[in-house]
């Protein structure tokens, strides 16, 4: 319904030059295209009463009525808050598909014969915001940086939170000393080894200490295991 403030978001940062790259291609929609009353009408007062509208189903399958025929259905997205979570893993699903369509719903909702188009409804938590447009474009965002070329450095997504099923590690930039703080020495020595080791013992800690949930699910590997052992050493000696 709002597809000005969709295009807009879309115009920035990674995202914005993936699409005039090429690598993605984005069209938005204006659902009141798919209308036939002097109003352009999406939305009703629902059956059997009650507060709010809801999104009518005309202009959803008018629409999906117009893609062309020749060419395999697009995989159809409807966010809500009664989907499925959206996490990092749904993303790289995601990205492999070869076109998808969002659903955009505002008010109370869709009618809920249009939910017979959708393969998959999908949540980013346990609230609810006055539209789609938001949460369509936070998937979408977290989507393309899974399709191939859209980031421009690959370590850049295979180290982000949650791609090895572990929370980042702490990230550091210049000046090395600010305000009485000081940069870890290692990150500085041009040990690549060491340095590694320890984005790894502090992906391992704050993977414990913000989020042990993802830590108790997360089947190490040998070199994760070793870092680890290293970082209980770390917590006795400093108990000691």
């Amino acid at each position: 319904m709002f597809p000005d403030f969709v295009q807009g978001a879309l115009q920035w940062g990674v995202l914005g030059r993936a699409i005039s790259s090429g690598r993605i291609e984005v069209e938005v929609v204006n659902l009141r295209d798919f209308t036939h009353d002097q109003h352009r009408t999406t939305d009703d007062y629902a059956f059997g009463g009650g507060g709010g509208m809801v999104m009518k189903p005309e202009p959803f399958f008018e629409f999906w009525d117009s893609l062309p025929e020749a060419e395999p259905k697009p995989y159809v997205v409807y966010p809500s808050p009664q989907g499925e979570r959206f996490t990092s893993e749904t993303a790289k699903q995601w990205a492999l598909e070869s076109s998808m369509v969002f659903f955009c719903g505002r008010y109370e909702g869709l009618d809920q014969r249009i939910l017979s188009l959708v393969d998959c409804e999908v949540s980013l938590g346990d609230f609810v915001t006055t539209g789609a447009e938001l949460p369509l474009l936070v998937m979408l965002d977290a989507t393309s940086r899974f399709v191939p070329g859209v980031v421009g450095n690959s370590d850049s997504v295979s180290n982000d939170s949650f791609f090895a099923g572990l929370l980042d590690h702490d990230n550091y930039t210049r000046p090395a000393t600010f305000r009485g703080m000081d940069v870890p020495e290692v990150l500085t020595s041009g040990n690549h080894a060491r340095i590694e080791r320890e984005r790894m013992k502090s992906s391992l800690r704050n993977t414990l200490r913000k989020r042990p949930d993802l830590f108790l699910k997360k089947e190490l590997s040998p070199s994760e295991k070793k870092a680890l052992v290293e970082l209980f050493k770390e917590c006795f000696s400093d108990a000691e």
